[in-house]
């Protein structure tokens, strides 16, 4: 499979790149009295958004998947909350690996975790350094219908770019793994957010899926369950919530596992 980065991959596998740049601040001299219970930042200024057409998003899928035959199996990488829900039938997964890129909460949410007066933060791959997580291979033959259900909930807002990472799955193997990126351009970039406004995001960020806080502690579950702990995440949790990582269960490693039946 082609990478549809073309010329750049080779730069972002070896994490070259700059890390993600700090969350910006609203100038103090326009911001007047910052409110009790606020901090200067937030909620960020993110400027009006849209959800994607249906034929923008005909058009991602087809430029990303234009080398695919529609035969040949597929590997998905997933990184957050793909690997604790990944919301379609999967023939294999294994621990992996893609370098050049590192997970972080670095994408503002308005709508499945916050609100447009309260954006949450969920996680994305970001340029720079390496990141283990889950891969899953998926049956080319019947996999076009659940990669249109995938690019809905991934591509809905345009935040991410689909794009055809190397990924080192545990065995050794060497694959080409498709994988949602973040677009640094893109107005609900976040950066990295300092603790201050972390603690308000885990405390009060709520949308139509749960709060920015469960997702988090779902997600840091869910990798040490799978034997890959992001202790960077696990601390800022524990920091900036006060929430302990609780210990792996059988039901978080049965949830996934039924969830990759099929």
């Amino acid at each position: 499979m082609q990478d549809e980065r073309g010329d750049h991959a080779e730069l972002d596998e070896r994490g070259h790149d700059a890390p993600a740049p700090l969350c910006p601040r609203a100038p103090a001299g326009r911001t007047g009295a910052v409110p009790p219970g606020t901090v200067l930042g937030y909620p960020p200024t993110i400027g009006d958004a849209r959800l994607l057409t249906d034929m923008e998003l005909a058009a991602s899928i087809e430029h990303t998947l234009v080398h695919w035959d529609h035969a040949s199996d597929l590997w998905l990488f997933g990184y957050g909350s793909l690997i604790w829900n990944p919301g379609l039938p999967t023939v294999e997964s294994c621990r992996a690996r893609v370098m050049g890129y590192h997970r972080g909460l670095y994408l503002w949410s308005r709508v499945n975790r916050g609100t447009p007066e309260l954006p949450g933060l969920v996680l994305a791959l970001d340029r720079g350094g390496c990141c283990p997580g889950m891969a899953f291979r998926l049956d080319g033959r019947s996999a076009m219908p659940h990669l249109q259900v995938l690019w809905r909930r991934e591509m809905s807002m345009g935040s991410y770019r689909p794009a055809w990472l190397r990924c080192m799955l545990d065995d050794g193997r060497d694959v080409r793994a498709l994988a949602f990126v973040m677009r640094r351009e893109a107005a609900t970039y976040a950066g990295r957010v300092p603790d201050d406004i972390m603690r308000i995001v885990l405390a009060r960020a709520s949308g139509r899926y749960g709060t920015t806080r469960d997702y988090v502690a779902r997600t840091v579950e869910a990798l040490r369950a799978n034997g890959i702990p992001d202790a960077a995440l696990e601390k800022m949790l524990e920091r900036c919530s006060g929430q302990s990582v609780r210990p792996a269960t059988t039901a978080i490693v049965r949830g996934i596992t039924d969830a990759h039946s099929g």
